[in-house]
């Protein structure tokens, strides 16, 4: 029996964005924590992607010390979830039989020895912390967003509700919400802009919705905020006022860039090219392009984007996504400046000496990515928190700048062109960014080198369990 030694499970919604933060969550608290036992739950059609190689979708895997247990989320091929253009049936289901499933494990857990004894759930799982509860096991909430974002979603729920909602169609209208500095709605989570009960993306609204609820029910609900302290100051405070905060990021492989690989799960096949090519340009010569894991642009998006790139002049590594219906060759006629792949290892990427600039959705791990790595950004957000981060990016932190985009968030290649000459070239606004860039990178990683803030409060939420 192994009951004197602390047991974390870590779920995880399953996609990318929430599988490589909370893996990377269970190896740090490993070193905060010595000798804990670490477990990680996804759902079957998550687990298969990690481990593309098991011989059985749900088998168990041993992998650095974590053990991979997966649970049925009624999806296990995970085509609702990617193919619906309604995700809430998804979500709806997810709950339901996640839950059933993810309290089967946590009691075959205990039948082996091997209690739990704390559950970290990320964001759209709030059910897991209910089933925590209920089997009375302590939970934390690990927020894979910034702290301004969850400040933003308190702020709807308790009280800005009717003033957000009565302005949403106004992206110039400006908020002036505590610990927060002004914002406008342009600038906040798409998903509190969504008002019609029949958009495909509404059911998210509900869950957040949810996800408060069930947090007023507790005194200082416990959350893990993948942010750090000096990145977010006055966010943190306002939130530590009414949540058991705990900011403990940049949250990142513990082996830094080298580790990098091991989050694309078998995927990357293009590793070596791509990083000979790099080797062979300019130190931060380099346009990077990626738009995350989810988003697959228009083949007229693609052609705008690959004009911007041949006029700026400037050498480019490009992720694409295949596009739905065709054939397997995305970008044609690129070679000569660039090159194109289809997955990379991003941190590895953004910390070799050959990148210059970001080109970004500003997804939260990406954001952070740039900021470890110091690489100025151009930003181009879609949706979600990106809209958020990358007004922190450009105005709170001067990392970067924002793209204008034309019509139905179409990216046009002059705008882009221009974004990049800023970013790169020789005017005063692109040397500010550029130096900011290096500051912000000196601090992400004081925060988490050992007594740093983050790598304190990690080691303070540990012990706070009783460990």
């Amino acid at each position: 029996m192994e009951r004197s030694r602390p047991h974390f499970l870590l779920v995880t919604f399953p996609e990318q964005s929430h599988l490589n933060p909370g893996r990377h969550l269970a190896n740090h608290l490993s070193l905060a924590a010595g000798g804990a036992i670490l477990t990680f739950s996804t759902s079957i059609s998550g687990h298969r992607r990690m481990f593309p190689f098991i011989s059985s979708p749900s088998e168990e895997v041993s992998d650095c010390g974590i053990t991979y247990i997966p649970f049925s989320d009624g999806d296990d091929e995970g085509t609702s979830r990617s193919r619906s253009r309604n995700p809430n049936d998804y979500m709806k289901q997810l709950k339901l039989i996640g839950s059933n499933n993810l309290a089967a494990i946590i009691r075959r857990l205990a039948a082996r020895g091997r209690p739990v004894t704390c559950v970290i759930y990320t964001l759209l799982l709030h059910w897991a912390g209910d089933v925590a509860r209920q089997l009375g096991i302590p939970s934390a909430q690990f927020w894979i967003q910034p702290a301004a974002v969850l400040a933003t979603y308190y702020h709807f729920f308790h009280g800005y509700q009717a003033l957000i909602t009565k302005h949403n169609n106004d992206p110039s209208f400006t908020l002036n919400l505590p610990g927060l500095p002004p914002l406008q709605i342009r600038d906040l989570p798409s998903f509190l802009t969504i008002t019609d009960l029949k958009d495909p993306f509404f059911y998210f609204y509900s869950v957040f919705g949810e996800t408060f609820e069930a947090m007023e029910g507790l005194v200082r609900p416990r959350v893990l905020v993948n942010t750090f302290e000096e990145l977010e100051p006055e966010a943190v405070e306002f939130l530590k006022e009414r949540l058991d905060l705990v900011a403990i990021g940049p949250v990142m492989p513990p082996g830094g860039a080298e580790d990098a690989t091991r989050d694309m799960f078998g995927w990357d096949q293009e590793h070596d090219a791509y990083m000979r090519w790099l080797d062979a340009q300019a130190e931060r010569s380099v346009v990077y392009v990626s738009f995350g894991s989810i988003y697959v642009p228009r083949r007229e998006q693609v052609n705008e984007i690959g004009r911007a790139l041949r006029w700026s002049g400037r050498p480019y590594l490009w992720v694409v996504r295949k596009i739905d219906g065709e054939e397997d060759e995305v970008v044609e006629g690129e070679e000569e400046k660039g090159m194109v792949v289809r997955w990379c290892a991003q941190l590895r990427v953004l910390s070799h000496r050959a990148v210059g600039c970001f080109v970004t959705h500003c997804g939260w791990n990406s954001a952070l990515e740039s900021l470890v790595c110091g690489v100025p950004v151009v930003t181009v957000p879609q949706w979600m928190d990106q809209r958020t981060n990358a007004w922190l990016m450009e105005r709170q932190w001067g990392t970067g700048v924002r793209l204008e985009e034309g019509k139905g968030g179409f990216v046009e290649a002059e705008e882009l062109r221009r974004c990049l000459e800023v970013v790169m070239g020789e005017g005063e606004r692109g040397e500010k960014i550029q130096e900011k860039a290096k500051e912000w990178k000196a601090r992400a990683w004081e925060a988490v080198v050992g007594g740093g803030s983050s790598d304190r409060n990690l080691k303070f939420f540990v012990e706070g369990l009783g460990y």
